[in-house]
């Protein structure tokens, strides 16, 4: 995909982003109108022009999106870094089904571009651990990534 610009997920990012994911979000600060980037992995592209997320509702990013819907979405993978921008609308305040107080993002894409610095390429993807209860966060993923494919 290098030096070009897509409408929409590939065949080959489509998959990357149907399962729990490493990726990062930037949304503009609604006080400071200054970048903000988070790191996030409850992640769900239900078709090739959307990709919906999970995260706590009282995250900062609830309020920047409300207030400028803009925002850029990173993922390494593929052998390289994209670049996902469109608009962010929030779907649901609490998601249904979860114990946690999350809210649901959509991200409309408008544009994915391939990013990575020339003559390189990702040769390992990030990875990543739960640092608490491994069979409580198994559980908790499972019921997020559901009610998130359920939405």
């Amino acid at each position: 995909m290098a030096n070009k610009v897509e409408q929409q997920l590939t065949e080959d990012l489509l998959p990357l982003l149907q399962k729990e994911r490493y990726v990062t979000i930037a949304t503009v600060d609604y006080e400071t109108n200054v970048p903000n980037v988070n790191a996030i992995s409850w992640v769900f592209a239900p078709d090739s022009k959307r990709v919906c997320f999970a995260i706590d509702n009282r995250s900062r990013i609830v309020e920047n999106i409300k207030k400028n819907h803009g925002m850029t979405m990173t993922v390494i993978g593929s052998g390289s870094t994209y670049s996902i921008s469109g608009k962010a609308s929030i779907k649901a305040e609490k998601l249904e089904g979860v114990p946690l107080k999350l809210a649901l993002i959509e991200l409309s894409i408008d544009e994915i571009r391939d990013v990575m610095f020339y003559g390189a390429r990702i040769s390992t993807e990030p990875s990543y651990e739960k640092t608490y209860d491994a069979e409580a966060a198994a559980k908790l993923d499972k019921q997020v990534m559901d009610a998130i494919k359920k939405a």
